[in-house]
């Protein structure tokens, strides 16, 4: 494929060197919605993302051109005119990446050119727009020599979303993109940014990621709302405990205090994000000890949390993870990322991945119309350049 790439390269952009640069997608396998609520996630790198072939110019243009979105050509800017324009349309990523190191002082005087082609489904929420960010990340720190890490370069590229493009995302899909290990998913805290690797070891089952193929309309809209909500309901607990975040709480400090939340509305919010967080420690102690039933389990809980409490699946996806539930050798299934479309995540026995895929696709289709697509996960590294 890289080499397929790099022609298509010179022929959008004309003979001489270039470099190779790749960026994962990610999952979630647990632990939703508790990234802005001061908890903790456990998202895994992907091993399809984006792929980037990059080279300097001499001058100051930036010229980028995207095989996902051909019907937009080469999209052509000045380094030193970096504004979010309508017209750009996905180029604001990366200009947003050129404008926050641009702004912390990184030395960035020449232009370069960059083709751009992702494997990652669009509008899945696989985190296609994290993919690159850290793609463009990459790029820079090697074309220009950056002496930036990569939690440096994970930050800048949640500024680069928040900022530039006006998205107010928590900084779960950088990390996991810009800090994946192969075989690993990572325990994040994201208030504090701690965090550890914990072996994925499933034996004789893998991950599937099964798209439901509806695009998620309501996301943004709907994650603003959710926010907004448990803030309200974190002031309504503030009153009596002295807590930065909900992610502070256990379950039976939230039970003990949630009549402190007026609102019942808020209070389903808060209840989710409080025993959603508690879960995500529960299952990586179940990976840890082995139990993949019991780490099942709990994915299964995750979503009944953010179908009921939280109320963020809808048809689609929760269509999905009942066929999912209802297939033999299934152990647990969950809607992941934002909600209201995209994917789920399942842990399948190997002997019954054939079977899920037939049989969950097709009671997908009778109820919804839609026809899902599915993926056999594999975890890889973070984003990095590859070497020739």
């Amino acid at each position: 494929m890289v080499n397929e790439l790099k022609k298509d390269f010179r022929e959008i952009f004309g003979n001489g060197e270039v470099r190779t640069f790749f960026s994962p997608g990610r999952v979630n396998l647990i632990g939703e919605h508790t990234d802005y609520n001061g908890g903790n996630v456990f998202p895994c790198a992907l091993s399809f993302g984006t792929y980037a072939i990059a080279r300097l110019r001499d001058d100051k243009k930036v010229r980028l051109y995207s095989k996902n979105f051909k019907d937009l050509g080469i999209i052509e800017f000045n380094i030193d005119e970096l504004k979010n324009t309508k017209e750009h349309d996905w180029a604001n990523y990366p200009k947003g990446i050129l404008s926050i190191l641009k702004e912390k002082g990184y030395s960035i005087e020449k232009g370069f050119e960059i083709l751009f082609f992702g494997n990652i489904p669009n509008g899945a929420g696989l985190s296609s727009s994290a993919s690159i960010e850290l793609a463009t990340s990459v790029v820079l720190k090697g074309l220009f020599n950056l002496n930036i890490d990569m939690v440096n370069m994970v930050k800048v590229s949640q500024m680069a979303e928040n900022q530039f493009v006006g998205v107010n995302c928590g900084i779960m899909d950088q990390f996991a993109i810009g800090m994946g290990k192969k075989d690993n998913a990572i325990l994040l805290n994201c208030d504090t940014l701690e965090y550890k690797y914990a072996p994925v070891k499933l034996k004789n089952a893998k991950i599937i990621i099964a798209n439901t193929n509806k695009r998620r309309g309501l996301a943004d809209s709907k994650y603003n709302e959710r926010r907004i909500e448990c803030e309200r309901a974190l002031v309504d607990l503030q009153t009596k405990l002295n807590i930065k975040s909900l992610g502070e709480l256990t379950e039976e400090e939230f039970e003990k205090n949630k009549e402190l939340i007026k609102n019942e509305i808020n209070r389903k919010r808060a209840k989710h994000a409080v025993y959603e967080n508690q879960r995500t420690l529960k299952a990586v102690e179940k990976l840890n000890s082995g139990d993949i039933e019991g780490f099942g389990k709990l994915m299964n809980k995750s979503h009944i949390s953010l179908r009921d409490d939280y109320e963020v699946t809808g048809k689609e996806l929760d269509s999905l993870v009942e066929a999912a539930w209802e297939q033999e050798g299934t152990m647990g299934a969950r809607m992941t990322g934002a909600g209201f479309g995209g994917c789920i995540v399942a842990i399948v026995k190997n002997d019954k991945i054939d079977d899920f895929i037939k049989n969950v696709g097709e009671k997908y289709f009778e109820k919804t119309g839609l026809k899902a697509d599915f993926y056999i996960a594999e975890i890889g590294d973070g984003a990095r350049e590859i070497k020739d």
